[in-house]
């Protein structure tokens, strides 16, 4: 079974303690290339990540991925990148918004008086709503990020 080493942190220890990617294999007792593979963040046998964390002097579940902790952040990173759309959708709404009440203006001028007054009020209450939804998905976001 192979379990989801913390690339990161063992590149940081290693490089904390001035090892060379060749002196943490010979320490652990396993290849220079299982050393590199793990830093590059692919999975790693029960058995290395013994060795590994015998050579840091450390519990074998030091060495890993926190599943909850990773959910976590995966879930952050989608609530960013569904916020970033939310927010780029309001802005083209709004430039399409500034474009049509040109042309309601345009209209109503030809006509002599402002007919163009309900569409103007639906839209302007449609983009209000579209600015009111990203500021409460804002302030649920920086809530969860507490």
């Amino acid at each position: 079974m192979a379990f989801k080493a913390d690339a990161s942190k063992i590149r940081r220890w290693r490089e904390e303690r001035h090892w060379s990617q060749e002196h943490l294999a010979h320490l652990a007792g396993i290849g220079l290339r299982t050393v590199q593979r793990i830093e590059t963040g692919e999975p790693a046998s029960r058995d290395t990540l013994t060795a590994l964390a015998a050579a840091f002097n450390v519990e074998a579940i030091a060495l890993c991925i926190d599943p909850e902790a990773e959910a976590a952040d995966i879930v952050q990173r989608r609530n960013r990148e569904a916020g970033a759309g939310l927010r780029l959708s309001f802005w083209i709404n709004l430039a399409g918004y500034l474009l049509g009440m040109v042309v309601f203006a345009g209209i109503s001028l030809g006509m002599g008086t402002f007919v163009m007054k309900w569409p103007a009020i639906w839209w302007t209450i449609g983009l209000a709503g579209h600015g009111f939804t990203i500021a409460i998905v804002t302030i649920v976001a920086r809530h969860q990020a507490r």
